[in-house]
């Protein structure tokens, strides 16, 4: 009877080890902006720009042109960094994690400006290794510039672009909150993660 009983609490107690140790695992995952690329505003590419002076007399008319019709169609491509600690090392088994969906708001200044979802699924293993999450952004910001003309809308998008240079601007955020796919189901976290430039942030 005792043999049953002390198997019966070992079939109890190892899986719901099992559930604790993945959950861990999984939960710190950990995330970061990257860089930004493939800029264009009005289908002006801002590739090699770092100032309002290195746009061309008819890029600058593109700009004031659109303004004048009340949009100004901004498009980029913004990496997310995904860092997955789980290499089984430090007491931690080593757990692979697959990003099933990744529901973010992007920020600028405090003002949302898109809100979206990853495309595909993303692999993150436990190597200890960072893998990019790229994220189409797709946003008119015309409304956001409170009438400060094409100079306004430059230096905004190039606030930007500059995420992934070193500066470690947190007036660029990105608020999301991952689910994750596992062997009991997914995974979300309990509320959403505000990512920035400047260092890894995870739950």
């Amino acid at each position: 009877m005792k043999k049953l009983l002390i198997i019966a609490l070992i079939a109890v107690i190892f899986p719901a080890c099992s559930v604790y140790q993945t959950l861990t695992n999984l939960s710190r995952l950990q995330y970061r902006l990257g860089t930004v690329q493939n800029v264009t505003l009005a289908g002006v590419s801002f590739s090699g720009k770092k100032s309002v002076k290195d746009f061309s007399l008819l890029e600058i008319t593109t700009f004031t042109t659109q303004l004048l019709k009340g949009s100004l169609p901004l498009n980029l491509t913004l990496n997310v960094d995904a860092l997955n600690p789980n290499n089984g090392t430090g007491g931690y088994a080593r757990t692979d994690a697959q990003l099933k969906s990744f529901p973010f708001r992007f920020l600028v200044d405090g003002k949302e400006l898109v809100t979206g979802n990853i495309a595909n699924s993303v692999n993150v293993p436990g190597t200890g290794e960072v893998v990019q999450i790229p994220i189409v952004l797709n946003m008119d910001v015309a409304q956001l510039i409170n009438n400060g003309g094409y100079e306004s809308a430059i230096n905004l998008v190039l606030k930007i672009a500059g995420v992934g240079q070193g500066g470690g601007s947190s007036s660029v955020e990105l608020y999301a909150r991952p689910v994750v796919s596992s062997v009991l189901g997914d995974i979300s976290t309990p509320g959403e993660i505000r990512i920035i430039e400047a260092q890894f942030s995870g739950n």
